[in-house]
């Protein structure tokens, strides 16, 4: 299939909507076709927007039930609808990596006419649904999507080291959404949220191409280590995550316990980062920094939930 969305006449005749019946991998398939894990990660942060809004705004979450249940079923809709899109144009890459072989797209299993349309459905159902909560939530969702989908997936990926920059805009925007469905975002704490996303996607990303360099030089995808090597990598994965060190105090009214825990998970970062100097093997370490920063994202947020927790006040 072309960038165009033109299938060839092979592809009609193999077109399939989705082989559901007795087939054993469909639930497998819509998995890794919503890559249900990175959209899991995603929502959270919408979650913790909202209910952070709620904290500071002092409003009360059963007047705003129906919001909520909006802006979360909308944000996780454009979210999906982009991770599909992305499915859907990456499918000759993803034919080439090992990790992504067995992607629904790839296999056949769902086919591309379909992927398209479901990523674009998906997309703007969401956006309609964030309509309903505020204008402004709406709009930081469809900037992620257009800067996911547009400029990182369809632009930048594949050509440029900064495509990991521009593609961190796509999950910075995640808390916004959610604290904008209840009150406008110029306050501190959704902006330091933001900026903590968008610095922490550089070297959980850069982690992620060091595992898979190969493969992403196989594909030809610009990655950084692919292109400036595993030192040079290293020493940008330092840089970002230092730069995550004052961020805690910019936070202070969650609280001394939130501070306290936010700066040790960040100096326990900033030691594994530099530890990478000394290492002997790089693969194993940078599987260690990926696992440290999706752990670390988590607990940040579930952390900043739970000291703003009716219980706790």
């Amino acid at each position: 299939m072309d960038k165009d969305g033109i299938l060839s006449q092979h592809e009609v005749e193999k077109d399939i909507l989705l082989k559901t019946g007795d087939s054993p991998t469909f639930i497998s398939d819509l998995k890794a076709l919503f890559k249900l894990k990175v959209l899991i990660l995603n929502v959270l942060p919408v979650f913790c927007g909202f209910w952070l809004a709620l904290y500071f705004n002092d409003v009360s979450f059963s007047v705003n039930s129906v919001t909520f249940w909006l802006t979360m079923i909308g944000s996780t809709l454009v979210m999906a609808g982009a991770l599909v899109l992305n499915n859907w144009y990456d499918v000759d890459i993803d034919t080439v990596m090992d990790r992504t072989k067995k992607r629904p797209t790839v296999t056949g299993h769902i086919s591309l006419k379909v992927t398209l349309w479901l990523g674009i459905t998906l997309s703007v159902l969401g956006l309609v649904l964030l309509l309903f909560t505020t204008v402004e939530a709406a709009i930081y969702a469809f900037v992620g999507w257009f800067t996911y989908v547009i400029l990182y997936t369809m632009w930048s990926k594949r050509k440029y080291t900064l495509n990991t920059v521009i593609g961190s805009v796509s999950g910075a925007v995640t808390p916004l959404i959610g604290w904008a469905a209840i009150a406008p975002s110029s306050h501190i704490v959704p902006i330091v949220l933001a900026l903590i996303i968008f610095i922490w996607q550089m070297p959980h990303t850069f982690a992620i191409a060091m595992k898979k360099c190969d493969e992403y030089k196989l594909a030809g995808v610009a990655m950084l280590p692919v292109v400036h090597g595993f030192a040079f990598t290293k020493r940008q994965i330092v840089v970002y995550v230092a730069f995550l060190l004052p961020f805690p105090l910019f936070l202070e009214p969650l609280g001394f316990i939130f501070i306290i825990t936010a700066t040790l998970l960040n100096i326990g970062w900033l030691a594994l980062a530099i530890k990478g100097f000394f290492t002997k093997n790089d693969l194993k370490w940078a599987h260690m920094m990926f696992l440290y920063s999706v752990n670390y994202l988590m607990i940040l947020f579930i952390i900043m939930i739970v000291v703003t927790s009716p219980i706790l006040r």
